[in-house]
């Protein structure tokens, strides 16, 4: 009788293991605070050994997070790179469309992430989540066309995100409700208030508000 053919095993390359590792935490981050995650965890949800999550990250759950932490926040930063083209306002709606999708799967991590107070928090970890907030404010900035921002504008698109981050973390406690459709098109109906409020008292903020209204 001819025995059964196993599968070929391929060794991974050091990038393709380091990916694995890294998808395995932001896997676990995503659904439990950091706190509550352990290396043996990792390394169980990897199917590899905890000497093996160590030979990676030799800093232990620390490096592994910020690490994991990293790769979030380049995926969320992605959120907000939407080509440049067509009407401002579908565009934003788009973006927000791949941020709250993050935040649908990522519900727990992401409440972790932004609410900090986590065990595993540093100040490396605020400076990440941080530069996710510059990034996705010069992204606005781009698709608004303005490449020197004044203070007014800039506190304005500032304050619009962190609304963002409330208004997601607060969705995520009301059991994500109300339905994710309308959560967008209620924070870009938010965008142009604010930006309306700001155009009262600043010229360049006008013009911007003038643009958006002969999108129509």
């Amino acid at each position: 009788m001819t025995p059964a053919a196993t599968p070929a095993y391929r060794r991974l390359s050091v990038e393709e293991r380091r990916s694995q590792l890294l998808d395995a935490a932001l896997s676990l981050f995503a659904h439990r605070a950091p706190e509550d995650v352990s290396l043996d965890d990792v390394a169980e949800a990897a199917g590899v050994s905890r000497p093996l999550v160590y030979r990676y990250f030799p800093g232990g759950k620390q490096q592994l997070y910020e690490a994991a932490l990293r790769s979030a926040a380049e995926e969320l930063q992605q959120c907000f790179d939407e080509a440049r083209e067509g009407p401002l306002l579908p565009r934003l709606s788009r973006a927000l469309d791949r941020y709250l999708a993050f935040v649908d799967g990522h519900d727990t991590g992401f409440s972790a992430l932004l609410q900090g107070g986590s065990v595993v928090e540093t100040s490396r970890t605020t400076a990440i989540v941080d530069g996710v907030r510059r990034a996705a404010a010069e992204h606005i900035f781009s698709h608004l066309g303005v490449t020197d921002p004044g203070p007014r504008l800039r506190m304005t698109v500032r304050m619009w995100i962190t609304a963002v981050e409330a208004a997601s973390l607060m969705w995520l406690d009301e059991d994500k409700q109300p339905p994710v459709e309308e959560l967008r098109d209620w924070l870009v109906e938010q965008f142009v208030a604010v930006l309306t409020v700001t155009a009262g008292r600043d010229p360049q903020t006008a013009v911007l508000v003038g643009a958006l209204a002969e999108e129509g």
